[in-house]
């Protein structure tokens, strides 16, 4: 172990060699052991923050939804996403969210409190759901989520000037009261039916819960939609006494296929219809004096216009007396100018068979002998201190509208209606505007409301005792009503405009909205000037007849221009056409309808309700179907006697006597359709 060496005077040196080579080599082993303890503790400390960073992640995840900070995402049982939604009002604070049971919610934004969950709900083995529930605690704060469109084809919501099928987002909108509005005055709003309801192609919906002052906005570059719940710059109003703090709730449900997943939200959560109209109204046309005469109707001329139909061998529900037969708007009276014996003419109409309905509207012009009576009893809506009535503009000229929240009201209203009805049998009444454009900006009403589409509401009520025959315009919640809804006006043009192009996305997107007794205006439009194409003076002769073929298979038709202003063969084609929807049409709508009552399923239907996993099918807005087993196909341009059509797989047997029996959907291309012919296809 030691060595000894010579050394010099003083004696030997005695070298312990191991003990100079310990000295040399312990500073770097001590240095490396401390590294090596940073190392554990900085591993230990990561894996600690890895195992909370994934309880976190658990946390923050409900059966297919995964939650961050700026919004979720929700998967479909195969793990793909199907729907998106970013948080625009603020951004979550994570460290205040917490999980109990299938309750996700979170106490703070970063820079404020709030009340936020999402519970997950499971209502059926096939069905998904989640309420989400963002409110402010702080007053005027708006909410805003934004949800991305662009993982599926999108329908519903409401009805527009310009409609297609599936939604055609384009531009950029600020969210905007979402509320009914008169689209044939206000092209850029949202129509006169209208739901929070929007459903995917790729089996997801979501409905906001009826009590959120929404509004809704979009971004065609983002491929956005803009949820906002504010009271702030809004006809929306937080309850009495309470504070305006808006809440941003909705529910978002996922099923296996989108025709599943819409009977269960139609199920789930709209009003059913609890009769269904006269079954005269789907057999037989019902015969307007709008189009034809507009405002310069007399009592000879709907003498004359009723003697017409007899004479030339037309069936009629009823005759539709519109605009103008009183002298004032406002009144209830005939104009004895006009109708020189208003009890002879409805005797004699009723002699010849006839049933008749009157125009009315929720407006009595300040010139009417009526507006005295109804200030007096405060019968109008107000402006918003509630001390002087709100005198609005509306297409007739300037008045009060009658505040159908207050009984006064309705029952004033409605006392008008049952004595025309004892005076001169009136059968019923078409109904129209109730609108809330129509309303101001700010108003007050008997019965505080908080959505202003409440009003157009509270309006469809006043049809419920004439339900079998009346007609209304406008619809919001209002689907129990068990009416005939009809569109707004079209134009007498071919074209998406409130042409006739956009009748069947018109009429589809009514559907999916839960109104399925549709009456889809006028055959041929309603020849206004500059808004017609052909001589002006009537519709394009083409576009009438292409107009009347595809009125025959909805579930009424409505005549004003009558086909003999034309020629013989309009008369005929349009004969034929009364005839074929009376034996064809009319029972299979008939038996739907009775089926609406318990399900609230489309008598009209989509391409997509019986081909769910058809791509071609989502984007078909030409064709529809009639129940499961009758698709349509109209031509529906000008100088056409071709279209190409597309069958979805099944057996199919078409008007001409052809038969497909197909495995695989069936593009037929130019296939040849007379100009008094409409392909259609009966599933064999």
């Amino acid at each position: 172990m030691y060595q000894v060496v010579p050394g010099g005077a003083g004696g030997t040196i005695t070298d312990v060699l191991p003990k100079q080579k310990h000295h040399k080599d312990t500073r770097p082993l001590v240095g490396a052991g401390v590294i090596g303890l940073v190392l554990v503790i900085a591993a230990v400390t990561a894996w600690c923050y890895y195992i909370a960073s994934l309880r976190k992640a658990e946390l923050l995840k409900t059966q297919l939804l995964d939650l961050n900070k700026d919004g979720y995402i929700i998967r479909n049982q195969g793990g793909s996403i199907v729907f998106r939604m970013d948080f625009r009002s603020g951004t979550l604070d994570l460290d205040s969210c917490s999980k109990e049971g299938e309750i996700l919610s979170c106490g703070r934004t970063t820079d404020r409190k709030l009340n936020f969950f999402i519970e997950t709900v499971r209502p059926k083995d096939t069905v998904q759901c989640y309420r989400v529930r963002w409110e402010e605690l702080v007053p005027d704060i708006p909410v805003e989520h934004a949800m991305t469109y662009k993982f599926a084809h999108w329908y519903g919501g409401a009805v527009s000037a310009i409609q297609h099928w599936p939604i055609s987002i384009s531009g950029q909108q600020a969210p905007k009261p979402f509320v009914t509005s008169d689209i044939y005055s206000n092209r850029n709003e949202f129509g006169g039916i209208l739901e929070s309801y929007w459903l995917s192609s790729n089996a997801t919906a979501i409905k906001i819960n009826n009590s959120v002052p929404f509004h809704l906005g979009w971004n065609d570059t983002e491929k956005t939609m803009y949820f906002q719940a504010r009271y702030n710059d809004s006809p929306f109003k937080p309850n009495p006494g309470e504070a305006p703090c808006a809440e941003l709730s909705y529910r978002v449900c996922v099923g296996l296929d989108v025709t599943s997943i819409h009977k269960y939200m139609v199920r789930r959560y709209f009003n059913k219809p609890n009769k269904v109209p006269a079954k005269a109204m789907f057999r037989h046309p019902i015969w307007s004096t709008w189009a034809l005469h507009k405002t310069d109707i007399d009592q000879e001329k709907l003498l004359t216009y009723a003697a017409n139909i007899r004479k030339n061998n037309f069936n009629c529900s009823h005759l539709e007396l519109d605009d103008r037969y009183t002298s004032r708007y406002g009144d209830f009276e005939f104009d004895t100018i006009k109708f020189s014996n208003a009890s002879a003419m409805f005797q004699k109409l009723k002699t010849d068979g006839f049933l008749v309905s009157l125009w009315i509207h929720p407006f009595v012009n300040y010139d009417s002998k009526n507006f005295h009576t109804c200030v007096e009893r405060g019968l109008f809506v107000r402006e918003p201190t509630g001390r002087l009535p709100a005198l609005v503009r509306w297409w007739n000229g300037i008045g009060g509208v009658l505040d159908f929240t207050n009984p006064e009201a309705r029952e004033w209203f409605s006392s008008q209606l049952r004595l025309l009805r004892s005076m001169y049998g009136v059968s019923s009444f078409k109904f129209d505007a109730g609108e809330t454009n129509y309303l101001p900006w700010k108003f007050s009403t008997r019965t505080p409301i908080r959505d202003p589409s409440f009003f157009t509401r509270r309006y469809t009520e006043m049809a419920i005792p004439y339900n079998d025959r009346a007609e209304l315009r406008s619809g919001y919640q209002s689907q129990n009503i068990s009416c005939f809804f009809r569109p707004i006006d079209r134009d007498s043009v071919w074209g998406y405009e409130l042409g006739l192009k956009s009748l069947i996305p018109t009429v589809l997107t009514i559907s999916i909205l839960g109104y399925q007794f549709i009456l889809p205006d006028m055959i041929g439009g309603n020849a206004y000037l500059n808004r017609t194409d052909g001589n002006r003076v009537l519709p394009d002769r083409e576009l009438y007849i292409r107009w009347l073929e595809l009125s025959a298979f909805m579930p009424s038709m409505q005549f004003s221009i009558p086909p003999w202003e034309y020629d013989n063969e309009v008369v005929e084609i349009a004969r034929k056409y009364t005839a074929l929807h009376e034996s064809i049409v009319a029972p299979r709508v008939l038996e739907l309808a009775g089926e609406v009552l318990d399900t609230g399923d489309p008598i009209i239907r989509p391409l997509w309700w019986i081909a769910t996993g058809d791509e071609t099918a989502y984007k078909i807005d030409s064709q529809f179907l009639i129940g499961d087993d009758l698709m349509v196909a109209p031509v529906l341009e000008p100088g056409k006697q071709e279209r190409d059509i597309y069958l979805p797989a099944g057996r199919w047997r078409s008007y001409k006597g052809e038969r497909y029996d197909i495995k695989e959907p069936l593009h037929l291309t130019d296939y040849p359709i007379d100009l008094d012919e409409i392909a259609y296809f009966v599933w064999v």
